[in-house]
């Protein structure tokens, strides 16, 4: 987990995860909350899961995936931006 935790692209998914997190701590709208929570915390999920496979084709693979699930968020918090 050590070396994990030192790569940059691994850092910097976190961040936006965990600032995301705080900043629905006051939504009302549960769905939306959980909805846009997952997405964000889906991205460094993904880039450990890759990491922990230990071969270059899935980490390609992992960090493929993450970056659908930064696709997800993007709209996610455009619509919930809207709504307030």
């Amino acid at each position: 987990m050590e070396a994990l935790q030192s790569l940059d692209v691994w850092k910097r998914s976190c961040r936006p995860a965990a600032d995301l997190y705080r900043m629905l701590g006051a939504c009302r709208d549960r769905c939306y909350k959980e909805q846009v929570a997952r997405a964000a915390l889906c991205i460094p999920s993904h880039i450990a899961e890759g990491y922990e496979r230990r071969s270059t084709k899935a980490v390609v693979q992992y960090l493929r995936i993450a970056k659908g699930s930064c696709g997800n968020c993007g709209p996610s918090c455009s619509s919930g931006a809207q709504r307030v």
